[in-house]
């Protein structure tokens, strides 16, 4: 009983004696519907999907978010529904798809049906916001390198699609490069200012070719980089001393640095492109004065 780790359907382990009614109510927690976890295991995006697998039956086939986590996307929100596909209807905790998926579409991953990558960004690019849909196709081209070429052709078997036109606009926006949300939101809200769509995670060199560093994003061109801080930047002293070093080594290269911070992001965005627009006209860039300090990431507003 010790060595039982979830999820798990309560039917088959008391059925093999591997676990008794007592212990399945005191040391486990219900998912679903005769589907549990060990209480001392959190309840992750991977855990969620196998658990609303389980509670199918064993017959169905993971997709969206729930197809994301098993590919490896990361900053899914472990509270955020599984995704299912197959005939039936949804239940707290899971959502159902009745799609018809063909072969190619669909692959197994951790021994359960799911869909391919590509339909996976099919689905996900289709559905809520474009800020939200472009981040959850970036988690996904982050984690599995995802290929442009392979989403357009799923889109080409489905062109009559709901939600269509804002995948197309969605994969266009999307980038491998991007390692967090607040990385994809920083992108978004460039491009929709009015600024060149920026480089992601740039490498550079000084003359002699040794390495000096790694910039989140910016503009090679110009030599205009942008870094995001987050909260391990302050709360790690010794994180904090190599940031600093690091940007030091880029400016003597040459290079303007404009960090952002998660509270600028959120609250104060003029600023943040009012200091891009300034570092940007000091570095040549002739458009400068077209940018637009009120921009917001918006369907409309992201070319």
């Amino acid at each position: 009983m010790d060595g039982i780790e979830g999820p798990f359907l309560g039917s088959e382990e008391l059925a093999g004696g591997r676990v008794t009614r007592r212990a399945l109510q005191r040391r486990f927690s219900r998912v679903y519907r005769d589907v549990y976890m060990p209480k001392a295991q959190p309840l992750t995006p991977i855990a969620r999907a196998k658990a609303a697998w389980l509670w199918a039956g064993r017959d169905a086939t993971l997709g969206g978010l729930s197809a994301a986590a098993m590919h490896g996307s990361k900053w899914i929100d472990p509270q955020a529904p599984a995704d299912l596909f197959r005939i039936g209807d949804a239940v707290d905790g899971i959502n159902i798809h009745r799609d018809n998926l063909i072969s190619e579409e669909v692959c197994v991953t951790g021994g359960i049906p799911t869909t391919t990558p590509a339909r996976t960004a099919f689905d996900l690019g289709r559905r809520d916001t474009l800020e939200r849909a472009v981040m959850r196709l970036d988690a996904l081209a982050n984690a599995v390198r995802l290929n442009t070429t392979d989403v357009v052709d799923v889109i080409e078997r489905h062109a009559g699609a709901r939600g269509i036109v804002q995948l197309r606009r969605a994969v266009e926006l999307m980038d491998a490069g991007a390692e967090s949300p607040q990385e994809t939101r920083t992108r978004l809200l460039l491009i929709a200012a009015g600024f060149p769509r920026p480089t992601t995670q740039i490498l550079v060199y000084n003359e002699f070719g040794d390495f000096v560093g790694r910039i989140d994003l910016g503009w090679p061109e110009w030599k205009v980089g942008i870094e995001y801080d987050g909260p391990q930047h302050w709360k790690d002293s010794e994180a904090h001393a190599r940031t600093i070093e690091r940007i030091a080594d880029l400016e003597a290269e040459g290079w303007i640095i404009v960090r952002l911070s998660r509270d600028i992001l959120r609250y104060r965005r003029g600023l943040f492109l009012a200091r891009v627009q300034k570092a940007m006209r000091i570095a040549g860039w002739p458009d400068a004065d077209e940018i637009r300090l009120d921009a917001q990431i918006r369907l409309d507003s992201v070319a």
